[in-house]
């Protein structure tokens, strides 16, 4: 008798427990978990952000045709950005300064086809001096919102200086290459003042490999930019001119300046 009034007990008391204990455990089976919560608030803030986004100009370097950005613009694409491309006219060999002045037309044309008050530029070799001259001298300042320049000679080449020195006469008759040359009245005027106007976000990247930008130094600006060699962070990656392009290191630089977060190179990034 007393067993079979503990068995009843017991049953009793179990069968009270059991639906309270279901009832506790089913919101932690089938409700969001915390960090399923917060990861998908990630998710959404991520996608506004990029919804909110700038559009993304790439602007080429010197024989700069559009196959040869494709890799880029497609990560960016990819990455959720609105990416158009501007070549420079005559493959890059005309006057920089005009180049600059068909450029501001370009990025007039991007903000009223996108409704953008801003753009952000991704800029290769010689683009990054025609867009800084916009920047500077044709009213970009308060246009562009994030400035990236990849192997851009900044404050000039002695590859270009070369050309004159074996015998090719002043660059072969090419105007950007006499601008581009160390010492031009081109690049004095450029780099007169303040490098980086304006509230835009500078940011360079270089290569120790570069085969056209030498010295490297040459490829980063003053005060007011944040100036990434790949090497300092990645000694063992090996990236050269256009390669700057192509790579995945370089490439999540320009990714996280367009997401201003801090700069940390992705040294595995393929």
């Amino acid at each position: 008798m007393l067993l079979r009034t503990i068995l009843a007990t017991t049953t009793t008391v179990t069968a009270l427990l059991v639906p309270a204990t279901a009832a506790q455990a089913s919101p932690h089976r089938f409700a969001p978990t915390t960090s399923a919560i917060t990861t998908a608030a990630r998710t959404a803030a991520s996608e506004a952000t990029v919804a909110r986004a700038n559009p993304v100009i790439v602007v080429g370097g010197l024989i700069g045709v559009s196959i040869a950005y494709e890799p880029i613009a497609a990560r960016l694409r990819a990455d959720g950005f609105r990416v158009s491309f501007f070549p420079l006219p005559g493959l890059g060999f005309d006057d920089i300064r005009e180049s600059a002045r068909a450029f501001a037309t370009y990025v007039d044309q991007v903000r009223a086809a996108t409704g953008a008050a801003k753009v952000d530029i991704v800029t290769h070799s010689e683009g990054g001096l025609v867009s800084r001259w916009y920047v500077k001298f044709l009213g970009g300042a308060n246009v562009i919102d994030h400035y990236i320049s990849l192997g851009s000679p900044q404050q000039g080449t002695y590859a270009a200086n070369i050309l004159k020195f074996i015998g090719l006469g002043s660059c072969a008759g090419i105007i950007a290459c006499q601008q581009m040359s160390i010492g031009s009245d081109f690049l004095a005027a450029l780099n007169g003042g303040e490098d980086t106007p304006g509230p835009a976000r500078w940011t360079t990247v270089r290569t120790w490999q570069d085969e056209l930008v030498w010295p490297i130094a040459n490829a980063s600006l003053g005060e007011g930019a944040t100036n990434v060699l790949i090497q300092a962070w990645c000694p063992l990656r090996v990236v050269g001119h256009l390669g700057l392009v192509l790579d995945g290191t370089a490439y999540s630089v320009v990714r996280q300046t367009l997401a201003d977060a801090p700069i940390r190179p992705n040294c595995f990034a393929i």
